[in-house]
């Protein structure tokens, strides 16, 4: 598996899966806790319709921070020196290396939950690298539009795995907990309150580069959920200047989409969102 060594040291671990003849590249940023293995069946329908997609194992997360923290399971999740920023900048140095590689292919940037976060960051800081954006979970990383609470706490009286907020399907949850190269602590623990603060922010004014973006959420997500996603969305258009935003809303579904019992569904929507702006080429 390839991987490249960041400022600090620290070897980020990633995955190409190659589309024949492919008419965009897709880098997908995953969430905290847990790691790029977790989005396959998301990974083979973008493959299969014609996306290269890149997927790395974030700092401190998944094969990378066990590699990182010498196979310490009590630590993944943990970023490590450099914290926040570093993990937005390897996340970039990836998306560097994809555009070395794919010089001539046109680049989505698609984040799901705190790599959603990262993908705005990244957006911000970089708006001309990227000819779409897809957010996934998401939220207006802003206070009052973002949930620092208790994730869990409509299912509480469910008394089940403590992760019925992720998605209404039972299995995605004991699958999870079940997965060794995932975390349940939640992401205040893991970060800590000074670079936690650091995920606050909001879409830049005037970024001059106008880019697709489509934000898939569930109606249940206790993340942000549509409220915040829609004031994300107007934050995109009226300060970004984007003209081209998509927000679509999931009846009865939690923060993971791509794991919920619709997943078939939004794989399609998004497809379908991709598709016409990312024509197949002959």
């Amino acid at each position: 598996m390839p991987e490249f060594v960041d400022a600090y040291g620290i070897s980020t671990v990633y995955d190409v899966h190659e589309a024949e003849s492919p008419r965009a590249v897709v880098q997908l940023l995953h969430g905290v806790g847990e790691h790029a293995g977790r989005y396959g069946a998301l990974i083979d329908a973008l493959v299969a319709d014609g996306y290269t997609v890149f997927a790395d194992d974030h700092r401190g997360h998944g094969r990378t921070g066990l590699r990182q923290w010498d196979g310490d399971h009590g630590k993944l999740g943990r970023l490590g020196p450099g914290g926040l920023g570093a993990a937005r900048d390897a996340v970039w140095t990836l998306t560097q290396i994809i555009r070395e590689k794919h010089p001539d292919l046109p680049l989505v940037l698609l984040g799901h939950s705190w790599g959603s976060f990262l993908a705005q960051m990244l957006v911000d800081r970089h708006p001309d690298a990227y000819d779409a954006l897809v957010l996934s979970g998401s939220a207006l990383r802003w206070p009052g539009a973002l949930n620092s609470g208790d994730l869990n706490a409509p299912w509480k009286h469910l008394k089940g795995t403590g992760l019925e907020w992720l998605s209404s399907v039972e299995q995605v949850g004991r699958d999870f907990l079940a997965d060794p190269l995932t975390t349940s602590t939640p992401l205040l623990r893991l970060f800590g309150p000074i670079e936690t603060a650091k995920l606050i922010g909001r879409p830049r004014r005037n970024l001059g580069h106008d880019i697709p973006t489509l934000l898939l959420v569930g109606r249940d997500d206790t993340v942000g959920g549509p409220r915040s996603v829609h004031r994300l969305a107007d934050a995109y258009r009226n300060r970004s200047g984007f003209t081209d935003v998509t927000t679509l809303v999931y009846p009865g579904a939690r923060h993971e989409i791509f794991n919920e019992a619709a997943q078939a569904e939004v794989r399609a929507d998004l497809t379908a969102w991709l598709d016409p702006r990312f024509p197949r080429r002959d």
